[in-house]
């Protein structure tokens, strides 16, 4: 068995796990550095009540916590399903050098995991969407901005 497929069953098992304990969705994810598994994560969007509770992003929370850093350049992502968009973002985010994944975007919709409004949003304009969305206060939050450009003491990212 490759390297890569070994990971890619250790996020398939935490999925399962996940799943079988009603944590949430059949989702599971890790996240490696060299041959070590530093990050796990499953879906725990039932279990928390929390929609953002996505295997990756749980595998990510868990990943810098364990590395005490908030990227993982040197790290690779295996995760069960292909991410969604929310995930995805997540994990450029995060900037590992590359990820892996098993089931696809429509493996995952056709058991009632359906990500195309999401993508479908990001492309329509903002007056468009189906949840509304407006600016309001830019002028009071562009001087939050202008502190940030000019602080000295700042961790760039």
């Amino acid at each position: 068995m490759s390297r890569e497929l070994y990971f890619m069953q250790e996020a398939i098992k935490i999925g399962i796990e996940g799943m079988n304990n009603n944590a949430g969705g059949p989702f599971g994810c890790v996240i490696v550095q060299g041959d070590t598994i530093v990050g796990k994560g499953c879906n725990k969007v039932i279990s928390t009540n929390d929609p953002t509770a996505h295997a990756e992003v749980s595998a990510i929370r868990d990943a810098c916590k364990n590395l005490n850093t908030f990227q993982l350049n040197d790290c690779e992502v295996y995760t069960s399903c292909e991410p969604c968009p929310m995930c995805l973002g997540a994990i450029y985010w995060a900037r590992p050098k590359k990820i892996y994944y098993a089931n696809n975007r429509q493996d995952a919709a056709n058991i009632g995991f359906d990500d195309s409004l999401i993508y479908d949003e990001i492309n329509t304009s903002l007056e468009n969407r189906k949840i509304p969305i407006s600016c309001i206060g830019r002028e009071d939050a562009l001087k939050m901005f202008d502190e940030w450009s000019k602080k000295q003491d700042k961790t760039e990212y």
